[in-house]
């Protein structure tokens, strides 16, 4: 009788073994500020990604003969440049070889480099052109550029809104100097004046002293390079100091979050640029924000999509190589293209997206909602 009970024991392991040996366990790691005033963003991003893991797993794809069950670990970068680069190492020595993330340029120009030299994948919606201009074969941005976040935002100010003076400010960080800079280029090519560029930084609350100054320079509107938690309160400075210039700025204040700090000083008197197409547009984006309610009980933020994408463009990848070898992976990835909810990725030579469209937001109701797409 004990014999019978080890034999099944025995087979039962067996059997156990023999469904290991039938799947892949492949790690995605995602990087992202999940704690701090950024952390809105951090976890809008994380769920993306996570919804596709869930969707991958309740319909397995197969890999060298092998179902593929996905994991996610997510690390906590802080949107701090040292942190990012430790939760890069800490992704890399669990052996993650698939990363998205990370969301803010000044975290992704460091970390890239630690993912580069251990043969990792990245996929990042960070913007700052330095980020792909370093020669890294397995980094890819599934977004828009702030070369052309920031120039879409010039032309249409001085094209459709027909302004003729503006003004800058950037908080210093990778990003909002980059999407600063990339405006005020644009804005001085097409004709209009850029009548100052003040500076602050991504912890400040009060901005009355350079307001105040730019409020003397009668311009059209402000330019800010920075995130929403800086942009919502100068929003509402610049209601209390009756300044009716509009406030313009780049994918980070495309958030309703800018809209829950802004109170009734966001609204149509914000605008900013958004990589991507319309979602309620595009062919797979209403089903997909449909998905994302029902599984998270909120609506999609900025780049969820576009997390959600990175993560199935991996999956897609892994199919088309037969392999989750990242090497042939990112090989596939730069050869590919993939139809995703948020656009069609295609990548150049340095993995930036070959067309990636922009939209155009203003605000109602404390939401952002589309104006354009070009």
């Amino acid at each position: 009788m004990q014999l019978k009970h080890i034999a099944g024991a025995v087979a039962l392991l067996a059997l156990a073994g023999a469904a290991a040996a039938d799947e892949l366990v492949v790690q995605i790691g995602h990087s992202g500020p999940l704690s701090g005033p950024q952390a809105f963003s951090g976890k809008d991003n994380e769920n993306g990604a996570r919804l596709a893991i869930e969707e991958l797993n309740a319909k397995p794809i197969t890999v060298g003969g092998k179902k593929v069950k996905f994991v996610l670990m997510s690390e906590d970068d802080q949107g701090d440049p040292k942190a990012g680069v430790a939760a890069a190492q800490k992704l890399i020595d669990h052996g993650v070889k698939f990363v998205v993330g990370p969301y803010n340029s000044g975290v992704a120009i460091p970390a890239s480099r630690a993912y580069n030299d251990a043969g990792v994948l990245v996929a990042t919606v960070a913007t700052n052109p330095k980020i792909t201009l370093q020669g890294y074969p397995g980094l890819f941005r599934v977004n828009a550029s702030d070369s052309q976040l920031g120039s879409k935002m010039a032309l249409y100010a001085a094209q459709v809104l027909k302004f003729k003076t503006v003004a800058v400010i950037d908080d210093r960080t990778a990003f909002g100097q980059g999407v600063a800079e990339e405006f005020q280029k644009q804005a001085r090519a097409s004709g209009m004046t850029v009548a100052g560029h003040e500076f602050t930084n991504d912890k400040a609350f009060d901005f009355s002293a350079i307001l105040t100054k730019l409020k003397g320079k009668k311009v059209d509107a402000i330019f800010f390079g920075g995130y929403a938690p800086q942009a919502a309160p100068m929003a509402r400075q610049m209601q209390q100091l009756g300044i009716t210039a509009k406030l313009l700025g780049g994918d980070t204040i495309c958030t309703a979050e800018m809209g829950k700090l802004g109170g009734d000083g966001v609204a149509d008197n914000v605008l900013c640029s958004q990589g991507g197409a319309i979602l309620d547009k595009a062919g797979a984006g209403p089903a997909f924000k449909a998905r994302f309610k029902q599984r998270y009980h909120q609506d999609a933020d900025v780049y969820a999509a576009a997390y959600y994408d990175a993560t199935m463009l991996y999956a897609q990848a892994m199919q088309k190589s037969n392999s989750v070898d990242p090497a042939k992976v990112g090989a596939a990835i730069a050869a590919g293209n993939y139809a995703g909810v948020a656009g069609s990725y295609a990548f150049d030579p340095h993995g930036d997206m070959k067309q990636s469209p922009v939209t155009i937001y203003t605000f109602k109701g404390g939401q952002p909602v589309a104006l354009t797409s070009y």
